[in-house]
Parts: C-alpha cells; sequence; structure tokens
C-alpha cells in the first residue's frame, strides 16, 4: 500500500468553542493530534481543515495542512475533498481518517486500525477495544461493534450499533472512530446517500455495511479519549502531563 494520514478538523463546535485550538501544554490540540500520527511512522500527515487559523498552527509546528470547503456533513467527506486536493494524479491509495479529537490516541492503535488492508478483500480497516466498564455496556455513547473473530484479534464487523449487542455471554466491543479506508472505498462511500441504518443509529459506518463493503476491526488495548466538553480537556491534559511524564501543575 501507498497509505497518507489525513486528520480533519473544523472549528465549529457547540460543546468546546474552538476545540481544535485549545490549548494542551503550551500547543493547540490538532498539534498534539498530529504529533501522534506522526510517531505512528505509518505515512505522511496532513490536516485536512476550513479554518485558516488550524491550518497556521499545524504549519508553524512543522507540519502539513491543506484546505478544504466549509460545509461538508461529515469528516469523511472533508478527507475525500482533501485526498483529491494533495494527490490528484492518485499515487496515494490508503487514507487513514484520523479524528482530530484524540490528542491522547496511541501510534499503535493508528497503525492497528490500517492492519486489515493488508487482506486484498477488505475496503475499510477500523479498530476496536473490550469494554471493561460495566456501565458502558449500555451507554448510548458507547458505539459496539458486533464481528465475527478471525484469529489474531481481527474480526470481521457485521454490525455496529449503540444498543448493548451482542446479547450472551462474552465480551462487548467498543468501536473506536479511526479509519483506514482504500481510496476506491472512499470514493465509492461518499457519492453514496445516507443509509435507513446509518440515519436511524447515527452511524455513518453503517452506510458501508449496508452497500456491502468489507469492514475489518482489529482489537487494541485502549479507548482514546475523544474530547467534545471542557472536561475532557481537563482529562486529556492530565494524560499526557503523565505520558510526557511532566510535574502536575
Amino acid at each position: 500500500m501507498r497509505p497518507v494520514v489525513l486528520i480533519p478538523s473544523r472549528l465549529a463546535a457547540t460543546r468546546l468553542p474552538n476545540k481544535p485550538l485549545a490549548d494542551i501544554h503550551g500547543e493547540p490540540m490538532i498539534v498534539a493530534v498530529w504529533r501522534r500520527a506522526m510517531e505512528a511512522d505509518i505515512a505522511p500527515v496532513w490536516v485536512a481543515t476550513d479554518a485558516p487559523a488550524i491550518a497556521e498552527a499545524v504549519r508553524a509546528a512543522g507540519g502539513q495542512a491543506v484546505m478544504t470547503a466549509p460545509d461538508h456533513p461529515s469528516g469523511s467527506d472533508r478527507v475525500f475533498e482533501a485526498i483529491g486536493r494533495i494527490d490528484p494524479d492518485g499515487r496515494f491509495d490508503a487514507i487513514l481518517n484520523v479524528q482530530g479529537d484524540l490528542p491522547t490516541v496511541q501510534p499503535a492503535t493508528i497503525r492497528a486500525a490500517a492492519a486489515p488492508l493488508e487482506d486484498p478483500e477488505v475496503a475499510i480497516g477500523t479498530a476496536v477495544a473490550p469494554i471493561l466498564r460495566a456501565e458502558e455496556r449500555e451507554a448510548s455513547s458507547v458505539v459496539k461493534m458486533v464481528g465475527s473473530p478471525l484469529g489474531g484479534g481481527r474480526f470481521r464487523a457485521l454490525y455496529f450499533t449503540r444498543a448493548q449487542a451482542p446479547w450472551g455471554e462474552g465480551p462487548l466491543y467498543h468501536h473506536i472512530g479511526l479509519y483506514a479506508w482504500r481510496r476506491a472505498a472512499l470514493e465509492r462511500f461518499v457519492r453514496l446517500p445516507p443509509s435507513a441504518l446509518e440515519l436511524r443509529e447515527k452511524l455513518e459506518q453503517l452506510r458501508a455495511l449496508e452497500a456491502g463493503m468489507r469492514v475489518d476491526a482489529m482489537e487494541v488495548a485502549e479507548v482514546p479519549l475523544g474530547v467534545d466538553t471542557p472536561a475532557d480537556l481537563d482529562r486529556a491534559r492530565s494524560l499526557l502531563r503523565r505520558r510526557d511524564g511532566q510535574p502536575a501543575p
């Protein structure tokens, strides 16, 4: 494969205004995410954004940024526009979509999401982690992957849901919103209309499954913290402080 990492990022956020530029130990959060992607050491990394301030922050840190339209309905659509801008000749044939609000994501998790694409039958790779806390089993905010184990920590995803599933004894798996796309699969996906189950569950990955696209997931040990609120931001600062061995304030 010839992959590229794309991090979609926009300023519009209701619960945490200007979220990508929120300070984490002296640098914007989007730069922290860019650093995690660079540490994965799997492909060139670009931030795809609609905000000049985000692009300037990334470039000031030594990264690459590409401007995209402001009105995309999802990060997948923004990433698709971005790949066309940075690579119109089609040199990159795989795209790793890393969410721009995951400053604590482990580089190994990014690499794991890409691993299923080594199988030519797989259109999309992603990552999951076992659910360990009882309250998360029924929490609608925790998306579960229902899949068939293939061995070696890999699953063929059959469904994604906000409900507790599958029923019965056994582990449940928390879906982590990292995606490794074959470029042709991403192009097909963004041209499809939203599907019935996607609209019902509010999970865009169901569009791919309903269209017959194969999605495989790799099990990882962590669920990276998604930053959506000021409390999440404080927790991310604390986690990264411990990670980097910084003293408490």
